[in-house]
């Protein structure tokens, strides 16, 4: 009975535990303007989460550098099964202006499956609401593979 009760209530609040990997903050602010009252993703249960243990989602903004490389995968690492990653912005899937950079060890594929990625230099809101609801689908497949195996 209370297994049925959890399964219900996570399937409708998944979690976002956003994480910066060196990007100029562009993205972090659109994914941010996101969860304000004009585009309110909220609406759709999202919420932000403080810890990459609560995590259903994680969002990655930014291209790899080394100094984050490392807090990356061990943060990634902390975020229960099953998960969904999506890679916010040009920055995670190319380097974009950062491609080439001495201390640029990106793309994001390289170190962990995405799921979603939502292009641009920034994307705009309504991709990145998009993007989420696309995540929240691939999370719900996950679950439901996860509780017939």
């Amino acid at each position: 009975m209370f297994q049925k009760m959890i399964d219900k209530s996570m399937a409708k609040s998944p979690w976002i535990f956003h994480v910066n990997a060196g990007s100029c903050n562009g993205c972090d602010i659109e994914l941010v303007s996101v969860l304000t009252p004009r585009y309110d993703a909220e609406r759709l249960g999202f919420r932000l989460t403080g810890t990459p243990r609560q995590a259903d989602i994680v969002v990655v903004s930014g291209p790899i550098t080394s100094q984050t490389r490392d807090r990356l995968v061990r943060t990634l690492a902390q975020v229960p099964e099953p998960k969904v990653v999506v890679s916010l912005g040009s920055c995670p899937r190319s380097g974009n202006v950062f491609k080439g950079s001495y201390c640029v060890d990106g793309p994001l594929e390289k170190y962990t499956h995405v799921d979603v990625s939502v292009g641009g230099c920034t994307p705009k809101p309504e991709a990145i609401v998009a993007a989420l609801a696309k995540a929240a689908e691939i999370l719900a497949e996950k679950r439901k593979e996860m509780r017939q195996a």
